[in-house]
């Protein structure tokens, strides 16, 4: 195993970890869609790293393989696999990144909308002027 694959595992461990706490800290605090956001990323996660397993040893086959010749994006050659799972775990890599953000970005309007639903609760209600 490479230095620079060896920095990936012990990087998606650590990302394991932190949402797993994260998942954690905000079931204590009774934020279910936190929560809920943390294990979305824990599978996202899960997910790009049996991508990338998946990639890099469909990769590293053979060059006669059938796996190898089948690959939907042109090739220019034998060396040119593992530049195309590279511009794939690029792609994958940038799809994940914006996707995390979408993920933040609902739950702080869910963080808002709670703060906001609160501080209206804690008002009185309007009284109906009529009979």
């Amino acid at each position: 195993m490479t230095r620079r694959a060896k920095l990936w595992r012990a990087g998606a461990v650590l990302f394991g970890i932190i949402n797993i706490g994260g998942m954690g800290i905000a079931l204590a605090m009774d934020e279910m869609m936190h929560a809920m956001a943390h294990v979305f990323l824990l599978f996202v996660g899960i997910g790009a790293y049996l991508l990338w397993k998946t990639v890099t040893s469909w990769a590293g086959g053979q060059a006669g393989d059938q796996r190898v010749t089948a690959s939907s994006l042109p090739s220019t050659g034998r060396n040119s696999t593992p530049m195309l799972g590279d511009q794939r775990l690029d792609y994958l890599q940038r799809s994940i990144d914006a996707l995390a953000l979408e993920v933040e970005r609902i739950g702080e309007a869910q963080r808002f909308r709670d703060q906001h639903s609160a501080e209206r609760g804690g008002t009185s209600p309007v009284k109906k002027t009529g009979d």
